[in-house]
């Protein structure tokens, strides 16, 4: 399921593309049915907390009328910022599905660990390296594009 999933989230992570949003895609799963999905939306909305991870979230808080994310399952291609990290943390997600590492910013293992920091109320259950070669294949082919644009 965890592939199935993900390439779910490799949709969401086109439509950015799409947009010229960085192509990251989430969906959160409850009972093995999407809830939510989002895709990045800073550049569009003017919004530098409109990450795929956050959009997903509120709308999966919408969805189940409330904020605790409990019994949730988090799709997303890259891994999540520090932002994100926190936010999934605070909203109780139980497992999170990484499809890529973000070496440079990523808030869940490869430069902190937020969402398994025993320290903190709530952790995550990490899944790594599902569709990782989709999951960063499209990472790197939107920013050499974007590099050979300007």
């Amino acid at each position: 399921m965890d592939r199935y999933f993900m390439k779910r989230a490799l949709r969401e992570a086109q439509n950015a593309y799409n947009l010229a949003e960085v192509p990251i895609g989430c969906i959160i799963v409850k009972d093995n049915k999407i809830i939510a999905s989002a895709h990045n939306l800073r550049e569009e909305l003017k919004d530098p907390t409109a990450h795929a991870e956050i959009m997903a979230i509120q709308d999966a808080a919408d969805f189940l009328g409330g904020w605790r994310l409990s019994g949730c399952t988090m799709y997303v291609t890259i891994e999540p910022c520090p932002m994100c990290a926190g936010a999934i943390v605070n909203s109780r997600i139980e497992k999170l599905v990484i499809g890529a590492p973000d070496l440079k910013g990523g808030g869940c293992g490869s430069i902190v660990n937020i969402v398994e920091n025993n320290r903190l109320n709530h952790q995550v259950d990490v899944t790594w390296g599902i569709l990782e070669e989709e999951c960063s294949t499209i990472m790197k082919d939107f920013f050499k594009n974007l590099r050979k644009s300007k």
